[in-house]
């Protein structure tokens, strides 16, 4: 198995709970609530644990919540490596409605990373991406980080000779995709958003995945398409991956299993086709589940072989 790495500049701990309605004004009774490390590259290594591969995951992190958020990972056995700041990671809260089944994600903003602090995560990112066969950057960015920081990264990585994955939204997506990467990972708005556009609709998916590969130097892409599935578009060929049909409880932490399906089997000598297959099957397991629990091996496994 090929050595893989995961980047996450904007970790936080999930604190997950379900109450039984979530009403104004009131005071509302939750049931015990669960403790998960989380942040895009964090979640990947995790589900690629989850999946019986091995990732290490290289994040920034700091104070009280830091030092629990080291402890979450050391339970769940993913090796990883963590970068002192001064800041306080963050905390989200997810909540799930029992009287509707909907799920609230409270997504709280991150520390702010001091110009120092970017610098030295910098300057050991040569080090900490030696010998990987893949480095995986994902999630967003906290105050004080700068939006070419997965370009940056992405540029150390492959001097390293590591295939470098990004999975982000916004200004850093845009950078990192024209800094030449191994795949992305857009859903529609982000594709458009790449190509300058508002809004895609039936054949113009595909031109856009298209025109991104001509222009930015991507191997493939995998275009989410949420429910329906992905798609996936290299220089050769179009596919359209049709996700399997399941009780849908939550979609928090999806994409992260989709990616490390995705990874898992690339790291094992696998093609894309089975590859992106896999991570869809892992992507829609994740959905099985409500609260941020990621993908559970045997149930990607039984939707994979549902959808060959």
């Amino acid at each position: 198995m090929k050595r893989i790495v995961t980047i996450t500049f904007n970790p936080a701990i999930d604190k997950s709970t379900t109450v039984p309605a979530l009403l104004p004004d009131k005071k509302i009774k939750c049931a015990v609530p669960a403790f998960q490390p989380g942040g895009g590259g964090i979640n990947v290594a995790r589900a690629i644990v989850k999946l019986g591969a091995a990732a290490t995951a290289v994040y920034l992190a700091g104070g009280h919540t830091g030092a629990f958020f080291h402890d979450l990972l050391e339970a769940e056995q993913v090796e990883s490596i963590r970068i002192p700041i001064k800041g306080i990671t963050r905390e989200n809260l997810i909540l799930y409605d029992a009287s509707t089944r909907e799920q609230f994600l409270l997504d709280m903003p991150g520390p702010t990373v001091a110009a120092e602090e970017w610098q030295h995560f910098r300057q050991q990112l040569e080090t900490l991406t030696r010998d990987a066969a893949f480095v995986v950057a994902s999630g967003s960015l906290p105050p004080g980080i700068p939006p070419d920081a997965f370009s940056v990264t992405g540029s150390i990585a492959r001097k390293n000779g590591a295939a470098f994955v990004v999975d982000t939204s916004g200004e850093p997506l845009k950078l990192a995709a024209h800094s030449g990467v191994y795949f992305i990972k857009p859903n529609l708005g982000e594709l458009a958003s790449l190509t300058g556009k508002t809004k895609l609709t039936g054949r113009e998916v595909v031109h856009a995945a298209q025109e991104v590969l001509r222009q930015e130097g991507c191997e493939f892409l995998v275009v989410s398409l949420g429910a329906a599935g992905a798609m996936v578009v290299t220089p050769k060929y179009v596919h359209r991956i049709q996700a399997p049909v399941v009780k849908k409880l939550g979609t928090v932490g999806a994409g992260d299993s989709m990616v490390a399906g995705i990874i898992t089997k690339l790291a094992a000598g696998e093609d894309i086709l089975p590859a992106v297959k896999y991570g869809v099957a892992c992507g829609t397991a994740a959905t099985m589940n409500t609260g941020t629990t990621l993908c559970k091996k045997e149930d990607a496994d039984l939707l994979y072989r549902s959808m060959e």
